[in-house]
């Protein structure tokens, strides 16, 4: 898959050729961006022509200092890894900065999509761009001028609900860890490098992996989860507390990330994991002492186990 960063105002130092290409920002790659993508992965195959995908970061609501946007369900490293995946030839990644958000629809068209060879541009029902958002589908098509086809590919609903990037954060936000993953089409993952911690798991005899995030990923909310695990390419399964270990530390503070993995005893620092959220157990607690902590850990072990086996089965 190639990779192109672009930036405002477009530089091209190599020859493009004609894309199907798919436009958004993606963040999580759901399955509603994932219909998208796909479409242009399908026309490409039907037209000849190489399927691309148009992305931005960092995200528009992080630069224009709107809340809710400094962490991502999809990094871009992440992002890149599912488009590669999913089969995608080229993709565009373009700087969204202060200048770049200044451009009108038009100039937009006119400056990126037209020089980039898009010859036929699939976008979601609720795509937006330009200066304030005032560019959309409708706006793709008006301006066409037989330079180039539109499809817009209508939203996918689940109980009621959009899916939408939206929704999933407050799903993760809420706990709601398997509302989240039938919404994603995949577990949500974090990676991160595994970092020296107080080494008090270990006391209590279930050693747990303290995570040091690689990226700014979105956090779910505290609480004990059953979780898999990635460690170079082997698959191993367990139970993950994120949270401020209350029953230790009086003072609140950032969020730990501890995993415990079943059946593993390999020495995990500087080593980096992958660690994908399967279903939340229970919040986190302040236990008025140890012995009481242990015989809670021991149960949520039980519990993931079990829950673990039936989605194996």
């Amino acid at each position: 898959m190639n990779i192109n960063y672009l930036r405002y105002p477009l530089e091209l130092d190599n020859d493009i050729q004609s894309y199907v290409m798919a436009i958004g920002y993606f963040d999580g790659v759901h399955v509603g961006h994932r219909r998208v993508i796909q479409r242009a992965i399908d026309l490409s195959n039907k037209k000849n022509l190489q399927a691309a995908v148009m992305t931005f970061h960092p995200h528009p609501r992080e630069v224009l200092g709107r809340s809710g946007y400094t962490h991502y369900l999809t990094p871009l490293q992440d992002k890149l890894e599912v488009f590669r995946k999913m089969g995608v030839d080229t993709v565009f990644v373009v700087q969204f900065d202060i200048p770049f958000s200044s451009i009108y629809p038009e100039d937009f068209i006119d400056e990126f999509l037209i020089p980039l060879q898009a010859k036929h541009i699939i976008v979601g029902f609720d795509y937006t761009f330009g200066y304030r958002g005032q560019g959309t589908a409708y706006t793709l098509k008006e301006q066409s001028k037989d330079r180039y086809q539109v499809d817009v590919v209508s939203p996918i609903t689940r109980y009621g609900e959009k899916i939408s990037s939206t929704i999933i954060r407050e799903y993760l936000y809420g706990g709601k860890i398997e509302q989240a993953n039938e919404f994603l089409g995949r577990p949500y993952a974090i990676k991160g490098m595994v970092v020296h911690g107080e080494k008090r798991g270990r006391l209590l005899g279930f050693p747990t992996a303290n995570l040091n995030l690689d990226e700014p990923y979105l956090v779910p909310r505290t609480g004990v989860y059953g979780v898999r695990v990635d460690f170079e390419g082997t698959i191993h399964f367990g139970v993950m507390n994120v949270g401020i270990k209350p029953t230790f530390d009086q003072v609140k503070k950032e969020k730990s990330l501890e995993v415990y993995i079943f059946d593993f005893n390999e020495n995990l620092y500087d080593k980096e994991l992958t660690v994908e959220f399967l279903f939340f157990i229970r919040e986190e607690q302040k236990f008025a002492g140890v012995e009481q902590l242990v015989q809670q850990i021991k149960q949520d072990v039980e519990t993931a186990r079990s829950r673990i086996e039936s989605i194996r089965s």
